[in-house]
């Protein structure tokens, strides 16, 4: 299940269900972003990162107060219950 996990240092730690290859799993992080910020699948690109854990997205739409807010709240809602 491809999820937002929470804070990883200055970065957000993101899971996705897709293994790296062919580009798959990639896409799947471009694909729980745009769902996760409300965003279209295009305003949301990878810029560097393809073949790597750690990616830099870039973010069309969307302004950063409103990015880590909507981000901290998909981690709280897909923390699992302790």
């Amino acid at each position: 299940m491809s999820r937002v996990v929470g804070r990883h240092g200055d970065a957000w730690k993101v899971r996705v269900a897709p293994a790296p290859e062919n580009g798959k799993a990639n896409a799947a992080v471009v694909a729980l972003l745009a769902d996760t910020l409300a965003l279209p699948r295009d305003g949301v690109s990878i810029v560097s990162g393809h073949g790597s854990r750690d990616k830099t997205v870039a973010l069309e739409g969307i302004d950063p107060e409103q990015t880590e807010r909507l981000l901290a709240e998909a981690s709280a809602a897909g923390k699992d219950p302790e």
